[in-house]
């Protein structure tokens, strides 16, 4: 069944309710850079995906960053707006990290949020990052009990019509692309809250700080 409006009201409810409550099930803290939970090969964790994978960065970089992430976890918000900005800058724009955003929706809500930003990012993935980016930024605003009218405020301003807003939630086959991105990473990779990091396939989970994150990339960078 696609997300129609109705259900994504229904839906959002019972999330803002479970935030209330403190059900998320999510770390409460981040992860320690130094003690990665697992290791998956990396040839693993880069075989195709059932949507196109959303990438910054060199292909020809020494390490490789996927990072799991729900739109409405509130660890990955803080994550994108405290850490990010950071790794961008002194790893992804100098040719050292190359990093790759997953999909890992813990609700309806944050799936419809994620089929916006594949529809915004559809010819341009520097579309897709900047949605992903707003709708963190403005999550306290959509994450709530009527989230249609400021998802749809957001999604204009991205240049969505009230229409191809519609036309993007009906995408059946897009938000199947998007469970099914999910399901692997909890079949294969065995992820269970958000945010997760493979960094050069070394998990971590938790929204780690720049200096957790120096702690896991710096020694595999040459000459680190």
């Amino acid at each position: 069944m696609s997300i129609n409006r109705r259900e994504l009201c229904q839906n959002a409810a019972t999330v803002v309710l479970a935030a209330a409550l403190g059900l998320s099930g999510l770390p409460l803290l981040p992860a320690m850079a130094d003690s990665p939970e697992g290791k998956v090969a990396p040839a693993e964790l880069m075989k195709p995906q059932a949507l196109p994978d959303m990438i910054m960065g060199s292909d020809k970089a020494p390490v490789t960053i996927v990072e799991y992430a729900s739109m409405t976890c509130p660890h990955c918000a803080n994550f994108q707006a405290t850490t990010f900005p950071e790794l961008k800058k002194r790893y992804i724009d100098t040719g050292k990290v190359r990093y790759i955003f997953r999909e890992f929706p813990l609700d309806t809500l944050a799936s419809a949020a994620f089929m916006l930003a594949r529809c915004s990012g559809e010819k341009d993935p520097n579309k897709y990052f900047a949605m992903i980016d707003t709708l963190f930024r403005q999550q306290n605003q959509w994450v709530v009990a009527k989230p249609v009218p400021p998802l749809l405020a957001i999604a204009k301003q991205a240049g969505f019509t009230e229409q191809s807003f519609d036309t993007c939630l009906a995408n059946q086959k897009l938000l199947d692309g998007i469970q099914n991105v999910r399901q692997q990473a909890i079949d294969v990779f065995k992820v269970q809250s958000t945010p997760t990091f493979f960094i050069n396939g070394d998990k971590y989970a938790g929204a780690l700080t720049i200096e957790q994150m120096a702690q896991a990339i710096d020694p595999q960078l040459k000459g680190g």
